[in-house]
């Protein structure tokens, strides 16, 4: 969504983006969620996206879903990854039938990111909502992994797992998943603003991620804030070997993440 003042935030937009590519040499590649615009179709969504950066990272939800909106995609010549659905199934569902619901879900979403061509596929470890059922849910995400491990062999896309929030009902909120994770032949995606939050994010940085979702926090809940502007350290994040996507809740966010990060 755009603020009421982005006719000033505009005007630097010129000098952003003759920037970009020194920002680009920091980490493999430093691009950009469509998570900052989803109140725009995803069409318009890319257009104000494609001159910041070459990299575009996908949230599949309302009119940015995939495979409804590929179309869209496919008329900019951008590279992609896509983060599948966060709020349509739970694959740490204890419930085996709802379990296997939610991977079909997934499928579908690797199905499209493939079809587009995107490198990478996000994908949400899951959660349980009733303590008592913890350790069953837990049971139903290690089982969700193993499966996912075998998914993946179907497609020429990588699928990583990205580390949750500080909530009690969120799993992998420390690096203890990440055996597995690996043994089943996932990638890792670290989420910096979650590890924050769990006060985690000095032991997820040892442990080599694929993909860096980057936005930042006060560490007391996910603001998905401009990179600069709350308590997180970058130095040692823009130093990882990784895909870096810049994943803020707003579009002057982004551009003030941009400002920021050139610094490394």
């Amino acid at each position: 969504m755009y603020s009421h003042n982005h006719n000033s935030v505009f005007k630097n937009l010129e000098f952003i983006t003759s920037k970009f590519n020194l920002y680009t040499e920091i980490m493999k590649t430093l691009g950009i969620s469509s998570n900052c615009l989803m109140k725009k179709p995803l069409f318009d969504a890319l257009e104000a996206l494609s001159p910041l950066t070459g990299y575009v990272e996908i949230m599949s939800a309302c009119g940015h879903t995939l495979p409804d909106f590929a179309e869209a995609a496919e008329s900019f010549p951008l590279r992609y990854s896509v983060h599948s659905p966060t709020s349509d199934g739970n694959i740490a569902e204890p419930f085996e039938r709802l379990r296997l619901a939610s991977l079909s879900v997934i499928r579908e979403s690797a199905e499209a990111a493939d079809a587009l061509g995107a490198e990478t596929l996000v994908i949400h470890p899951g959660f349980c909502l009733e303590a008592e059922r913890f350790s069953a849910s837990e049971a139903a995400l290690h089982r969700s992994i193993t499966d996912l491990g075998a998914m993946q062999e179907e497609f020429s896309v990588r699928f990583v797992m990205e580390n949750l929030g500080s909530w009690d009902c969120c799993h992998f909120r420390f690096p203890s998943l990440l055996p597995h994770i690996r043994e089943c032949g996932l990638g890792f995606c670290l989420d910096v603003g979650h590890a924050n939050l769990n006060q985690a994010l000095a032991g997820f940085l040892l442990e080599k991620p694929e993909h860096v979702h980057l936005h930042d926090n006060h560490g007391r809940w996910d603001e998905h804030a401009a990179c600069g502007s709350g308590e997180i350290d970058f130095s040692a994040v823009m130093r990882l070997d990784a895909v870096g996507i810049i994943e803020c809740m707003e579009f002057d966010a982004v551009l003030a993440s941009l400002e920021f990060l050139k610094r490394f």
